[in-house]
């Protein structure tokens, strides 16, 4: 897994790894979610992505748009 840039500082995003069409993303407060085609959907993992490879973003973008909707929980 890649650490998360975390330009605000702020983030509950800590490590996240692009995968084929998937994106894993694991949270400083625990848990590690895989989002994928199926859940929650092929825009909604494109957007995050993009916000994790920018650094900034993708803890709120979850909060707000994802919520529970992931694929799995790793851990």
């Amino acid at each position: 897994m890649r650490f998360y840039e975390n330009q605000t500082g702020a983030s509950g995003v800590e490590a996240f790894e692009i995968g084929d069409r998937s994106i894993t993303v694991r949270f400083a407060e625990g848990g590690t979610y895989l989002y994928d085609q199926s859940k929650p959907g092929r825009l909604h993992v494109a957007q995050m992505i993009s916000l994790a490879r920018a650094g900034a973003g993708l803890a709120t973008y979850i909060n707000q748009q994802v919520r529970g909707n992931y694929a799995r929980k790793l851990d």
